[in-house]
């Protein structure tokens, strides 16, 4: 089970972030998907959240609520599948807005936040709301945290 902290506070996350975002239903949210996949980073970026962090109103804002899924389990799932399941288990309603999902295994992340733009923006302005301290499956050392250094912070 994935646990959202009460206050994100990650390096860079403020009060005032945790205040915008629907931290119960985002709960609620990491543990529907964790109930189908055991998850090993969950990140969340977006307009709310550069919104939270003090960005200026006259930007093209994009999507509202970007999360990034990494698990060893996609691996062998196609693509579309995985991120159509982790899209349905989102509750705009709940959230004030829909989620642009992206669902990927540990190596696929490692090159998406090079390559694309959305993800890359999450790993470097995005919060980290999960990562898995499992010793039997250890993260690599250079893995994006959303306050720019690398390992366990949870």
């Amino acid at each position: 089970m994935t646990t959202v902290r009460a206050k994100l506070d990650n390096g860079r996350c403020t009060l005032e972030l945790a205040t915008a975002l629907n931290l119960g239903e985002m709960q609620r949210y990491l543990n529907r998907v964790g109930d189908r996949w055991p998850l090993q980073v969950v990140m969340l970026g977006g307009a709310r959240v550069d919104d939270a962090r003090g960005a200026p109103p006259q930007r093209e804002r994009g999507p509202e609520f970007v999360v990034v899924l990494v698990s060893r389990a996609f691996e062998g799932m196609p693509w579309l599948e995985r991120v159509y399941q982790a899209a349905s288990l989102w509750d705009g309603m709940e959230m004030g807005d829909g989620a642009d999902v992206h669902c990927y295994t540990l190596e696929a992340f490692q090159r998406k936040r090079t390559t694309t733009p959305v993800v890359r923006a999450v790993a470097e302005r995005g919060v980290l709301l999960y990562e898995d301290s499992d010793p039997l499956y250890p993260l690599p050392p250079d893995m994006p945290r959303a306050d720019g250094a690398a390992g366990d912070i949870l």
